[in-house]
Order: structure tokens, then C-alpha cells, then sequence
């Protein structure tokens, strides 16, 4: 109270309580210094008290007495680096955004990243705007294009081109002068553009002048909180119009249970769909061939759009084939077309009708000269 007086200041903070605990001895004489305390700081001075939690008591009557509580926490993972998060519980007089929200203690300061309300932003959605891929076939397959302000769900087992496909959503679109952004989680970016360059996309020009932003992220290492508001700072700072998150088994990875998940995306596909964000999501499933393939957690609901992608065996021969499976804004060709990547180029071939159980891995020809001759062209 000496110190007060002297020096009239604007913030008072005391660190910790635990040490005024211990000086109080009784748990009443505690409560009345710290509301002595209370009546007795200056009317324009902001008083700030640091409770360590050290004591085995949980000290819920402080609570009561003071006008906010804003709680910081941390929960550790199995593997990676412990996640931290704030939450105001109580705040007298003024509206609060309840929940968790993620916070970094860096170089810097402190980051805080809010917790994402979709339903804050307006919806900027341009109605019957199409994004091509600039594969005329693939493009008749997903009926003219992909929807601004869609989500779409690449699933399919690894290494059947997920990502390749998204690729070229984003490289049209630089090529029509649109930003685009993709978050990696699995592989380096290095590696991503020497197998791009590969099959005829060069996507180093896009990327020196901007258009293109890649960002290998690490699961272990960023919160989703911290994912969230990398997307936002693209859309809002940077004008994104499309964003590719490779993968969700990564992305899932990074949350602290798979449960959260959905709840996640669901909030962040809501704030893209509303922002008329073209969005592409890849989900790689367990297992390579066959109806044994399982997927890591369901999140084909959230999707606006399924392109599914899946081995099958022919005269001894692997090969791709994918389908439309889902399209929730218009219609979609239903029907399964052949998909072939080498020489520099990505083909996708006409309807393949003479064939079934494509899907499953167990091919079976319903006509067996005209469909070997007609699958081959």
C-alpha cells in the first residue's frame, strides 16, 4: 500500500498469490487481504493477481471476489512439443469469446491465437462460379470444375496421385492470376515440386512471384489453434482464393484427440466456404488394394465435394482409376474414368463402361474382347 501511494501507478500486479497465501496462514485473514487489497488500489488502477496453483486447494471464494479470471493451462502430448491454452472463465461487465484458445510464448512475446467462429463472417460465396483443373476430362467428370466456396476430399490410397490432382486446381489457378496456398504436413517442399515438375507442372515461377506459397508445417510442432491462423492470415492478408491441406492424417496428427477433429474443420471449412474459398483437402486411407482399405477418421460429411481415387489390376497391369462420388452444388458425371500419370503429363480417360467392381480392386469384365480393346485406347 506504501508503494501504491508513492507512486500512483495505472497496473498492479502481485506475483504470486500462493506466497500471500502462505503469509496469511488463515484461509479468512487471505480473503480479507485481498479484498482489503481490492478496495484499497487506486479507482484507475487495473490490478492483476498470479496464482501459480501450487497449493492442493483449489481456491474457488478468490474467484467470487475479483471482477475476471482468465485461466492458462498446458497439455502435453505423447510425441511432439506441449501445447498451451488460455481460457477466460469469468469477465464482469463485458462479452468474452468462451472455449480454449492456443497460445505460443516465442521470441517476441506472446501469440495468442482466438478460437474460430465461423459464423462471424459473412458469406462471400460467387454463385455458379466453377474453378477448372485444366484437364477438359477431369473437368467433365466434376461437372465444369470445383465450386468457389466448396470443400473438396481427394481420399484414396497412398501414392495414387491425391496430390497431384490438387496441384493442378492450384496451378490453373495461378495461371488465371489467382493466390493459392498449401499447408504440408508430410512431405518437404523440395520433393513436392521435383514430382510436380515431373508430370508438367513447374510450379517454381508461381512460387517466386507469390502466387503459390508452400508451407511444410510439423504435426509435433504446431497447435491447431496456430494452423487456423495461418489459413486466416492467407485468406485475409494475402487474398487466397484456393487452399490445399496435405493431408488431414497430418493435420489430425497435430490435434490433442481425433475426436476434435471434426469440430475443427467443421469452424474452418464454414470461414473458407464463406469466404468463396476454393478448399482441397487430401485424405490417404489404410491400405492399398481391395475393400479392406480403411479410412483414419470419417470426414466425408464436412466435404462439399469426394473425388475418389483407387488401384485395380487388368492383364497383370496396377492402374488408377477415379470417380465423383459426391457433389453438392450442381451436378457430376457418375460415371468411373481411368487416370494415368507419366511423360511429363497427367491423362484422364473417357467413362470406362465395359468393367466392374473397379472400385473394390476386383475387376471384372463384362465383355471380355471389346472391354481389353476399349480400356487400352
Amino acid at each position: 500500500m506504501a508503494e501504491v501511494n508513492r507512486r500512483k501507478p495505472s497496473r498492479l500486479v502481485i506475483d504470486a498469490l500462493s506466497e500471500v497465501r502462505m503469509l496469511a496462514k488463515d484461509p479468512l485473514r487471505y480473503r480479507r487481504q485481498v479484498l482489503s487489497l481490492k478496495e484499497y488500489a487506486p479507482e484507475n488502477c487495473t490490478v492483476m493477481l498470479l496464482d501459480d496453483r501450487s497449493s492442493r486447494y483449489v481456491d474457488l471464494e478468490l474467484h467470487s471476489i475479483v471482477h475476471g479470471v482468465v485461466s492458462m493451462d498446458r497439455v502435453s502430448r505423447e510425441y511432439g512439443k506441449t501445447m498451451r491454452r488460455v481460457e477466460v472463465t469469468k469477465l464482469r461487465g463485458c462479452a468474452f469469446r468462451e472455449g480454449y484458445h492456443d497460445y505460443l510464448i516465442r521470441r517476441g512475446g506472446v501469440h495468442v491465437f482466438p478460437r474460430l467462429v465461423a459464423a462471424e463472417y459473412q458469406d462471400e460465396r460467387e454463385d455458379g462460379s466453377l474453378a477448372s483443373s485444366g484437364i477438359p476430362e477431369l473437368d467433365t467428370l466434376a461437372g465444369g470444375g470445383l465450386g468457389r466456396g466448396t470443400s473438396t476430399l481427394f481420399i484414396g490410397p497412398a501414392g495414387c496421385g491425391k496430390t497431384t490432382l490438387a496441384l493442378r486446381w492450384l496451378m490453373t489457378a495461378a495461371q488465371r492470376g489467382e493466390n493459392s496456398v498449401a499447408f504440408i504436413f508430410e512431405e518437404t517442399v523440395n520433393t513436392l515440386m521435383g514430382r510436380a515438375a515431373g508430370l508438367g507442372m513447374d510450379l517454381a515461377p508461381f512460387v517466386r512471384d507469390g502466387r503459390i506459397k508452400l508451407a511444410h508445417l510439423d504435426p509435433a510442432e504446431v497447435s491447431p489453434g496456430e494452423f487456423v491462423d495461418m489459413v486466416r492470415e492467407s485468406i485475409e492478408k494475402q487474398d487466397v482464393r484456393a487452399v490445399l491441406i496435405d493431408s488431414l492424417n497430418g493435420f489430425l496428427q497435430a490435434m490433442p484427440g481425433e475426436q476434435f477433429l471434426a469440430l475443427h474443420l467443421h469452424e474452418l471449412l464454414t470461414y473458407l466456404n464463406n469466404r468463396g474459398v476454393l478448399t482441397l483437402m487430401v485424405l490417404a486411407q489404410m491400405g492399398l488394394v481391395g475393400s479392406a482399405m480403411q479410412t483414419p477418421i470419417d470426414v466425408s460429411y464436412l466435404a462439399d465435394n469426394i473425388l475418389v481415387l483407387r488401384y485395380f489390376e487388368v492383364n497383370g497391369e496396377v492402374r488408377q482409376a477415379i470417380s465423383m462420388m459426391k457433389k453438392r452444388s450442381g451436378g457430376h458425371e457418375r460415371s468411373i474414368r481411368e487416370l494415368r500419370f507419366g511423360e511429363g503429363t497427367i491423362k484422364v480417360g473417357g467413362p470406362i463402361t465395359d468393367f466392374q467392381g473397379i472400385l473394390s480392386g476386383s475387376l471384372t469384365a463384362l465383355a471380355t474382347t471389346v472391354a481389353r480393346g476399349r480400356l487400352n485406347d
